[in-house]
């Protein structure tokens, strides 16, 4: 049975901190810890597999808005939970609002609001290619 696109769809997703994910490593901090940009990236992935199943063949969703406080730091080798929970859709059904949270072993590390755009996949990249075409 196709799952529904409605509020209350919740997902969860899990990440070891590799020495690749550290702020040190992408360029986003001078420090050896787990870095606010993959935080976000997997609070995001999150968010997205959570609806995923609920949508039409060829779409999928685009984030819009990410306000996320990152308030732990987590080292390399520790695991981090990801926790998305869909809050909101827009009267159009097409814009999404999804809770998002990040916990490490030690506790909660991140949390915050993350907006997404329902697209059709194909005509979205379509549209995104033709901007090298223009002038």
């Amino acid at each position: 049975m196709k799952t529904t696109l409605q509020t209350g769809l919740q997902g969860n997703s899990e990440a070891i901190v590799t020495e690749a994910l550290l702020a040190d490593r992408i360029g986003s901090g001078l420090v050896s810890v787990y870095s606010t940009a993959m935080m976000i990236a997997g609070m995001e992935g999150t968010a997205v597999a959570t609806v995923q199943d609920a949508l039409e063949q060829g779409q999928t969703t685009v984030g819009t808005r990410v306000d996320v406080s990152h308030l732990a730091a987590t080292p390399s080798g520790m695991k981090v939970r990801f926790f998305a929970e869909l809050i909101a859709v827009s009267s159009n059904g097409k814009g999404l609002t999804f809770r998002v949270e990040a916990h490490d072993e030690a506790g909660l590390i991140g949390k915050g609001i993350h907006e997404r755009v329902v697209v059709d996949k194909e005509k979205f990249e379509n549209r995104t290619r033709a901007k090298a075409s223009r002038p």
